[in-house]
């Protein structure tokens, strides 16, 4: 069966905050390359040099600019509510021409899209749901933002007919906080294309020239916040420059926890030994990550841990915090080391293990390569996918034509809005 899905996506490259942006566009062409027609619906960059238009590789990307008046980032929910009327008109321009099976959309920047969109064309709607407000504060909503953000995943949860998490534990997580049957919810990978994460030898030479010194390189790749755990890495080098004199740090990404790292780092007596990098190209950062001796993610929070399949798939060793996701991906000693978050001497221990042993880390970097070529493949995990669509059809359907028992209608007030159970 031939699938019509439109995706809504706030991220697709080329703009790309972070690891939803990069699974939206590899899930989205692996469909494309299975035969099935997919649009997605996204936000344009404002470069004038970036189509508002375009099929690449089988997919159409459809790219939205911001409604006017600017409204500033810094404002995300005013943000994301007049991109919301955007992708939203934009997809009914598209559904002129062009009806789609089902509605696709990821985390709760494009809830009122996919709601809006759900109802004009009559099809199920479908969310993953990448992190959520809670598990990224570890299980609290600290201030009137959080609850907004709680309040509206909530929402997204309950209009989907199908929810998708990327994880076992997001899937306990996802049914706990937002009260969901747990046959409605489906676990569905992130996936990787061992023949995309390829460099050179000699790009992977000038990026050791560039970053390492005369010792061990350590990489750490993602967005600086809290939950990210770089704090904990930051933490754990005074320790590992006594063991490894030469040892580097480099941090690839940016967010709002870059000044307080890099005042960490001066506290610590290391900031010569941790270079802040910024976002880097696709091509630097492969490179930057095959240069490396281990791939550090020390997530505090982390649903998923999309950076260590892109480690591993360059032949990287891991070390990774026990949680969330990463120990779902990571099994200690097989094919990487794993420490407790937020223990800056467990971390340590754990680097300094791959970095002493060195048959220890070629084994976990050849079986992580088997892992991933075995589970993480992109073509298998687009077929999941529509097989989730495709049930989500026949549920909408078998509702519709009243083979089955329709829910009983329960009212719900959650934060002052008044919302419906559409299970």
């Amino acid at each position: 069966m031939t699938v019509r899905v439109l995706q809504l996506s706030w991220e697709y490259p080329p703009v790309v905050y972070g690891g939803l942006g990069r699974h939206v566009h590899a899930l989205a062409e692996a469909q494309a390359a299975a035969g099935h027609d997919v649009v997605v619906v996204t936000q344009h960059p404002g470069d004038p040099d970036v189509a508002l238009d375009e099929v690449v590789n089988g997919v159409r990307v459809v790219r939205v600019p911001h409604d006017p008046p600017a409204i500033p980032m810094s404002d995300l929910l005013a943000w994301t509510m007049a991109l919301d009327h955007a992708l939203a008109r934009a997809a009914l321009r598209v559904g002129h021409t062009w009806a789609p099976d089902v509605v696709h959309g990821h985390d709760w920047l494009v809830a009122h899209a996919g709601a809006t969109l759900r109802e004009r064309f009559g099809v199920p709607l479908v969310a993953t749901v990448h992190a959520t407000e809670a598990g990224r504060h570890q299980g609290w909503l600290p201030d009137d933002f959080s609850r907004a953000v709680h309040t509206v995943e909530w929402w997204l949860t309950f209009e989907s007919r199908r929810v998708i998490t990327c994880s076992q534990h997001m899937r306990w997580e996802v049914s706990r906080l937002f009260e969901l049957p747990g046959d409605k919810v489906d676990v569905i990978p992130n996936g990787i294309d061992l023949t995309e994460w390829t460099t050179t030898p000699d790009d992977v030479a000038a990026a050791r020239a560039e970053l390492a010194g005369d010792g061990p390189l350590v990489l750490f790749a993602g967005r600086l916040e809290w939950e990210k755990g770089v704090q904990t890495l930051v933490e754990a080098m005074p320790r590992l420059r006594r063991r490894f004199p030469g040892l580097r740090l480099v941090v690839v990404g940016r967010g709002s926890q870059q000044e307080t790292l890099e005042a960490l780092a001066r506290r610590l007596r290391v900031s010569r030994a941790v270079h802040f990098t910024g976002w880097l190209t696709e091509g630097g950062l492969r490179a930057a990550a095959a240069a490396a001796d281990v791939a550090v993610i020390p997530s505090v929070y982390e649903p998923f841990g999309l950076v260590a399949l892109e480690a591993a798939a360059l032949g990287t060793p891991l070390v990774v915090s026990d949680t969330g996701g990463l120990a779902e991906i990571v099994v200690n000693g097989e094919t990487g080391l794993t420490f407790p978050a937020l223990d800056a001497t467990a971390l340590a221990d754990a680097v300094t293990g791959m970095l002493r042993d060195e048959v220890l880390a070629r084994r976990v970097v050849r079986t992580a390569r088997e892992v991933l070529a075995r589970d993480y493949a992109w073509p298998a995990i687009a077929a999941t996918t529509v097989a989730t669509y495709e049930r989500a059809v026949r549920e909408e359907r078998a509702l519709l034509a009243g083979t089955v028992a329709r829910p009983p209608l329960r009212v719900v007030v959650r934060d002052g809005n008044l919302l419906r159970d559409a299970t």
